[in-house]
């Protein structure tokens, strides 16, 4: 029976993905006439880890920093945007509404730093909605190693198998199998490939209708 939910947040929670194309769009053009497709971010970058995406970006394109320094750079411009505010996606707050009426366990685990995932929920007054968090910047291992997932198991003082993670990425559906939890994939940008979609419980179109994936599981 599940008794908790574990929510990824970039591309899960919050409609981040298109944020994300248009700061490393605007980082290239910071280092030449680089032209970087939408198709290109979606098909390469999509629901990967900001680290391994900058390293790609940097070898790609011979940026002229480290990893490790373009990450800075894209998080200095990503800021702005942030401050702007991120649109929550389809469903978010109906499904946490109604997790915690039914009292659900609920955890962020998020490759996203603390200050910024913070920001993000209190923006939308999300925080008090989760019993637990797992940052980026508090794991050694990113997705999709089964860290984060596993961590956000234990803090919630439930077993992996108890436990139901929701993604969109195929990095995240691998992170969850591989922590022995049960996970519902909701695509953002990029369908996963059979393999993954595979591994998943479901694909479901919205968060909304992970409601009726709980209630259909009580009976």
């Amino acid at each position: 029976m599940i008794k908790a939910v574990i929510f990824d947040m970039d591309g899960l929670l919050i409609d981040s993905e298109t944020l994300t194309y248009q700061v490393y769009k605007k980082l290239l053009k910071k280092y030449g006439d680089i032209e970087f497709s939408l198709d290109d971010y979606v098909q390469n970058y999509c629901g990967k880890t900001a680290i391994g995406n900058m390293t790609t970006l940097a070898e790609k394109y011979a940026l002229p920093f480290t990893p490790e320094e373009g990450l800075e750079i894209y998080r200095d411009m990503e800021k702005d945007y942030v401050e702007a505010g991120i649109e929550l996606k389809d469903g978010a707050e109906e499904l946490l509404d109604f997790l915690k009426l039914y009292q659900y366990k609920t955890a962020l685990a998020t490759s996203s730093m603390k200050d910024r995932a913070l920001k993000i929920l209190c923006q939308h007054n999300l925080q008090e909605f989760f019993d637990v968090f797992v940052f980026g910047n508090e794991v050694k291992e990113g997705k999709p190693h089964p860290e984060m997932f596993l961590a956000a198991a234990k803090r919630l003082g439930k077993k992996p198998g108890d436990c139901l993670v929701l993604e969109d990425s195929e990095a995240g559906i691998q992170a969850a199998a591989f922590a022995g939890i049960p996970v519902i994939c909701i695509p953002d940008m990029k369908q996963p490939q059979k393999k993954y979609e595979e591994t998943a419980v479901c694909l479901l179109e919205s968060l909304r209708d992970v409601i009726s994936y709980l209630k259909n599981q009580e009976k």
